[in-house]
């Protein structure tokens, strides 16, 4: 569809206007959390309300999963959030690590960044803290956190071997991620494939499960294992605006399944700082 540097502006274009809006706006807006006629909020995202460390000022409905809830992050971590958004994520983490841990969120958006700052001062955390940067080159040094997490963020970067390679570098020997992302089982009409609101709406830049796993293990992962698995289906009423009615039939009687997946993976405990192969150490 596009390069990677194509890909990335598409990404921080759209996120950035979602920064600017409420949770209720990007759920009715034609510049919601992925523009007018795409994949909505209500069809990917979990409820959080009820969860400790809840914001409604960090949460703008852009997530598939709750990987915090499969994380087993303990008190004193140090824990990192890929995509950190308006800190959704992040706050709900402070309310595990507690006082004496830290939650670093790292995103590549201005406009999400100072929001998650906004959002982190008014509740008075100091132990909360963003960094501007992308995912493949990660503002961290190595074998710092002990356990990565991530909401539906993997599948909009286009260089997925690097991001499990710097995720890799950045957790400690023993450490672990938890991430919840999208995947496929199958291949899409082309006419979701190649649509720029499709890969901002965390749908196209998707790759095949079994792909996204082999990724992770050749990153140099053990233990790695799908935590939770949950089917999406997208609406006649988004795929008309891609398809017509005889490539809705034929998407519908196809074997393609689009799913939410919540995978979990260890950091050997004597394993060397970067992921095997990639030259880094």
């Amino acid at each position: 569809m596009n390069n990677a540097e194509e890909l990335k502006k598409i990404v921080k274009d759209k996120y950035s206007e979602i920064a600017l809006q409420s949770k209720e706006q990007n759920e009715a807006s034609c510049c919601g959390a992925t523009g007018c006629g795409t994949v909505d909020y209500a069809i990917f995202a979990d409820n959080y309300t009820e969860l400790e460390g809840y914001n409604p000022d960090a949460d703008l409905g852009l997530g598939c999963g709750v990987p915090t809830e499969f994380a087993q992050i303990k008190k004193g971590d140090v824990v990192l959030d890929l995509g950190s958004g308006a800190g959704n994520d992040c706050f709900v983490a402070r309310a595990i690590v507690g006082e004496t841990g830290k939650v670093i969120g790292v995103d590549m958006t201005e406009a999400m960044i100072a929001k998650a700052r906004d959002n982190a001062e008014k509740l008075n955390f100091n132990n909360v803290e963003f960094r501007q940067g992308e995912i493949e080159d990660l503002p961290l040094a190595a074998n710092r956190v002990d356990v990565v997490i991530s909401n539906c963020v993997l599948n909009l970067v286009p260089n997925k071997q690097k991001a499990f390679a710097e995720t890799y570098r950045v957790l400690k020997p023993g450490g672990h991620f938890s991430i919840s992302d999208v995947v496929l089982a199958g291949d899409l009409p082309a006419g979701l494939v190649n649509d720029a609101e499709m890969y901002a709406g965390c749908v196209s830049g998707a790759i095949q499960k079994e792909e996204y796993l082999d990724i992770i293990r050749k990153a140099g992962f053990e233990n790695v294992v799908v935590q939770k698995e949950k089917a999406i289906q997208l609406p006649d009423e988004i795929l008309k605006d891609y398809l017509s009615e005889e490539g809705i039939k034929q998407f519908r009687e196809s074997n393609t399944g689009i799913f939410s997946i919540t995978v979990y993976g260890d950091k050997p405990a004597e394993a060397a700082c970067c992921a095997p192969g990639s030259g880094c150490c």
